[in-house]
Formats: structure tokens, C-alpha cells, sequence
């Protein structure tokens, strides 16, 4: 099951979606520690990180920590993709792919993100300029269209392999579904028929068996899992190696997942220092909280009660200790069950 980017060999076909607020470079580093095939960041506005804006350089950043490094590029006008391109390429960018499937209405109302799946010619424009400006691979990912009178990912993947893109990306939705109803991973297959160069499909992935069904529907040589890695960064990972032994990592046990949740932390904590590390943890902390309720480890009181405590919390170290309390109170009454 291996999958490549030109030259650049991935160990496995299950990658993380790039999300914005999400996928920073903490949440990538641990993801790609713990086996996933590939990490992507989260999206960069090409003219911002031509002007030096700090939120962007902020998320431009990982070169040091991840290999391969992928930046995600947005952007409406070619000169500014062909500067970002370049400038991602002095960042240490391994990959280069352009974001054509956000739909966000600050994204799509800046013309960017998937508002650009409305003007096939001018999307192509873009990759042409972004393609021309790097000597890395360039990659690209769309959703199926605006909306469900034009799907077409096909014509655009097809021209965007034309225009030299190494791989596409299809989020099985399009964007007038932002992320509501359920992703269409058969409509995906016709994406597959347009091009040669490889495919992933993205939108609603969660399991292994959802792996598996989402490259059998869609034909697709690897798969892209966003929301369902909330609060389990090592999730791709495990995926990889359910679906081949030795291609990615065993779930973490509870004391893993416990070091695995404060080195998170301290990643986090060490990229935007103690105050903002402490506010932008607490979304990540929450969602692990809310599955080790889902997986019978606490009940809602005590989640409640834990959330109450830990997500108001502006002591760093207090957070820290409450998180190894908590591991330590489920792992002793899993002791004496």
C-alpha cells in the first residue's frame, strides 16, 4: 500500500487533513511521531506569508520537526502563489499543496478555498503559477464542486495534472454541503477515472473499515482523516497499521496516551508560549476528555466536572497535574475492576 509524491515516498496511505486552528505544528509533530503517512499544515494565505504576518509564519512552521513537510498554500491571485510557493520552499517545504476546498465563507468570500472550483480557467492559472515557482511537488485539494449542478473535481483534477499537480485531494462533499449530510465517496471514482497520478479521498472517515470502504467506493490509493482525529493526534497511525502491520502504530495504552496528551501540551505551550498555549490546549484537551468518555473511562459528571476545572484553568501546571490525575484515577479503577 505505499503511495509517493513524486519523489517524495510516504510510509503509508492514511494522512491527516490539513485543519485550520487545528493541524499547528504541535498537533502535526505528534501526529507524524505516531505513525501517520502524512501531515499537512494548516492553510497559509500566500500573500500573508509573503508580508511576514505572524499568525502565518506561525503555521508555516515544522521543517525542523517533520520529514516530509507539507505546507498548505491558499491564495486568489497567481504572483502571490508563485511567492508563496517560493517562500515555502526557503521554509524548509518538502510538498507543496494548494488549497482549492475550503469552504468557509471568509475563505470563499476572499475568493480563495473552494470559490475557486466556480472558474476552472482561473483555478488552473493558479496551479500553473504555483507549479511554475516551485521545484518541489506540487499537490491539490478540492471538493466534488460548488454544488451539486457543477461537480467538477474531475475536469479540474484532470487539468490539474495537466498543469504538473502530483497528486489531488477530494473532500466527498461539495462546498454549498460545508460539512453537513454525509461524504460521497463513490462520487469520488470519477475523479479517479480523470487522472493518473495518485488520489486520496477525504470527508467522514473515522475507522479502519471506513478506511478500506472509502479506497474501494472511490478507487482512491490513500485516504485523509480530519475531525475524527480530535483529541487523538496518534489516530492516523493506528489506522496505518490496522490496515498493514508495520506501516504505522498500535493504539496507545492509557499510561501512552497519557504521555502522549502532556507532550502535546508542551509542544503546544513551547509554539505560542504559556498564555495562548494555555487557551489554544484546551480545545484539544476537551475533545479528549469528551473520548474517554465516549469509551466508557469517565462518566459525565466526571467530565463535566474535569472540564468545568481544567478548560477555566490559566495555570499550566495545574492542567498538567489534572491530566495526570485523571489518567491515574481510570488506570486505578481499571486495576481494581
Amino acid at each position: 500500500m505505499s503511495i509517493s509524491i513524486g519523489s517524495v515516498r510516504l510510509r503509508n496511505p492514511v494522512f491527516l487533513a490539513p485543519m485550520s486552528g487545528v493541524t499547528d505544528e504541535a498537533f502535526r509533530t505528534v501526529a507524524h511521531a505516531h505513525g501517520a503517512g502524512l501531515v499537512v499544515s494548516e492553510m497559509v494565505a500566500s500573500d500573508a506569508l509573503f508580508q511576514e504576518r505572524p499568525d502565518m509564519v506561525r503555521r508555516a512552521r515544522g521543517a525542523a520537526k517533520l520529514s516530509p513537510f507539507v505546507m498548505q498554500l491558499a491564495g486568489r491571485e497567481a504572483k502571490w502563489m508563485a511567492e508563496g510557493a517560493r517562500l515555502a520552499q526557503d521554509l524548509g517545504a518538502d510538498v507543496i499543496d494548494i488549497n482549492m476546498g475550503c469552504p468557509s465563507r471568509q475563505v470563499t468570500g476572499g475568493l480563495s478555498g473552494s470559490a475557486l472550483m466556480r472558474n476552472l480557467d482561473h483555478a488552473v492559472s493558479l496551479i500553473e503559477a504555483t507549479v511554475g515557482a516551485a521545484q518541489v511537488p506540487v499537490t491539490v485539494k478540492m471538493r466534488l464542486g460548488w454544488d451539486h449542478d457543477t461537480l467538477n473535481a474531475p475536469e479540474l483534477a484532470r487539468r490539474a495534472e495537466n498543469a504538473g499537480a502530483r497528486m489531488i485531494t477530494v473532500h466527498g462533499r461539495t462546498r454549498c454541503m460545508f460539512y453537513t449530510g454525509k461524504a460521497d465517496w463513490a462520487a469520488i471514482r470519477a475523479v479517479r477515472e480523470a487522472i493518473s497520478i495518485p488520489l486520496v479521498a477525504n470527508g467522514d472517515g473515522e475507522t479502519a473499515a471506513d478506511a478500506r470502504a472509502m479506497m474501494h467506493a472511490s478507487g482512491a490509493d490513500a485516504v485523509m482523516f480530519g475531525r475524527s482525529c480530535y483529541g487523538r493526534p496518534w489516530w492516523p497511525g493506528v489506522v496505518a497499521e490496522t490496515l498493514e502491520a508495520g506501516t504505522g502504530r498500535a493504539e496507545p495504552t492509557l499510561d501512552e496516551e497519557r504521555d502522549i496528551m502532556l507532550w502535546h501540551q508542551d509542544e503546544t505551550l513551547r509554539l505560542y508560549g504559556a498564555a495562548l498555549g494555555n487557551k489554544t490546549f484546551r480545545k484539544h484537551l476537551g475533545w479528549t476528555l469528551a473520548r474517554l468518555e465516549l469509551r466508557g473511562h469517565l462518566d459525565g459528571e466526571r467530565t463535566a466536572a474535569l472540564r468545568a476545572t481544567l478548560l477555566s484553568s490559566r495555570d499550566n501546571a495545574q492542567v498538567t497535574a489534572g491530566i495526570r490525575d485523571t489518567y491515574a484515577r481510570i488506570l486505578d479503577e481499571r486495576a481494581a475492576a
